[in-house]
């Protein structure tokens, strides 16, 4: 449990030496107190990890995510994979889309001005759509650029949206 940190019971189940029976008697106080101990901590559970989605196992999906993992530098990432920025983007568009979670902080944090990416991240918790073009519209495109803006939704749908 210290090392897989199970938050569910079917989780719970996944555990060496706790069966069925085991999850349901005793497990509701265990997966609440790791529960809080993982957001607390904000631990990446090895779970968490896990490509969720048969069609992102492809190759190039499984190197950006290795390679974020390791906060290789996403123009490094698209020159190793012979993309454009734009295409790196899009792909960390799909990954995330269908629920693998994906850190690209060290990137942000380099790249992005930190209240442009305040000013995003509070646009997207409170927009009704995550369009990118309405962003533009809203934040204004002289002030933000659409790179920004799409990297910043990666980070949000990474955080909140998964």
């Amino acid at each position: 449990m210290a090392i897989q940190y199970p938050i569910t019971v079917e989780e719970l189940k996944q555990i060496t030496g706790v069966g069925s029976g085991k999850a349901l008697k005793y497990g509701k106080p265990f997966l609440s107190l790791i529960k809080e101990y993982v957001e607390e901590n904000e631990i990446i559970r090895p779970m968490d990890m896990v490509v969720k989605s048969v069609v992102n196992k492809s190759g190039i999906k499984v190197f950006i995510i290795q390679s974020i993992d390791r906060k290789v530098a996403l123009e490094d990432i698209a020159l190793a994979k012979n993309l454009s920025f734009d295409e790196l983007i899009t792909e960390m568009e799909s990954i995330v889309g269908s629920g693998t979670k994906i850190d690209i902080k060290y990137y942000i944090d380099e790249f992005v001005d930190p209240y442009h990416q305040e000013e995003i991240f509070e646009y997207f918790r409170k927009a009704e759509s995550d369009s990118i073009e309405e962003a533009l519209k809203e934040l204004g495109e002289d002030e933000f650029t659409e790179e920004e803006i799409r990297l910043m939704r990666i980070k949000f749908m990474s955080e909140l949206g998964n």
